[in-house]
């Protein structure tokens, strides 16, 4: 017999993951404060809805034995999210620290995982792009000095302010506008073996099918 078709696949998991990201990207893009108090809003909210995307990826998308990855990617996700809801927290240092450290961890966890499944996994180059996307803004993000402060004026406007928290909240739009880009790609695009689980390759499930085939017919004889 065959195994059940999944009504919740990894490329569904692609598409909620682009949709939330997209959702942070327009809030921050249309916002003309980008303080840490809207920045840690944006992004609270963000690795909120991602996590739990992940933890439904793990429990319906993939079999037992490969949701390691997605599990510990929503801890993450999730820890992320619980120290950005607390108010005392919501200052322009911690802003930095709580998003380098989230995009640090939570990349080279991807890439690893895309890195290691890259032979038998059809949506393993997704999961290390994403990675070294996030590796890349906790880089950026680790140049960019907190007490960055630049004066300018523009005609019209008058003086203006450039600070280092204004750039950090303009990254974090910039990473999930790309993210939310990449991943809507992937996710619409097809799959050769949209069905098979993760960890098992295409041969794997042609083998098991045919198998299946051969006892069916031995039974119907």
């Amino acid at each position: 017999m065959s195994a059940p078709v999944r009504t919740f696949t990894v490329r569904r998991v692609q598409l909620l993951r682009a949709f939330f990201a997209a959702v942070s990207a327009l809030m921050i893009t249309f916002s003309s404060d980008h303080s840490a108090v809207v920045g840690f809003s944006v992004f609270g909210g963000f690795v909120a809805a991602s996590g739990i995307v992940l933890v439904l990826g793990a429990w319906l998308a993939v079999p037992a034995g490969a949701r390691g990855s997605l599990i510990l990617l929503a801890v993450i996700n999730l820890a992320a999210a619980a120290v950005s809801s607390v108010p005392a927290l919501r200052v322009d240092a911690a802003f930095f620290i709580v998003v380098i450290v989230w995009a640090a961890a939570s990349g080279l966890v991807e890439l690893i995982a895309g890195l290691r499944a890259r032979r038998t996994d059809a949506t393993a180059k997704d999961a290390i792009t994403v990675g070294a996307l996030g590796l890349l803004l906790a880089i950026i993000l680790l140049v960019i000095p907190v007490g960055y402060s630049l004066q300018y004026s523009v005609e019209g406007a008058g003086e203006l302010t450039l600070t280092g928290i204004i750039l950090a909240v303009g990254m974090l739009g910039g990473y999930t506008a790309i993210v939310a880009v990449f991943l809507a790609i992937a996710g619409f695009s097809p799959l050769r073996a949209e069905e098979t689980p993760r960890g098992e390759t295409t041969k794997d499930a042609d083998s098991a099918a045919a198998a299946g085939e051969r006892i069916e017919s031995g039974g119907a004889a």
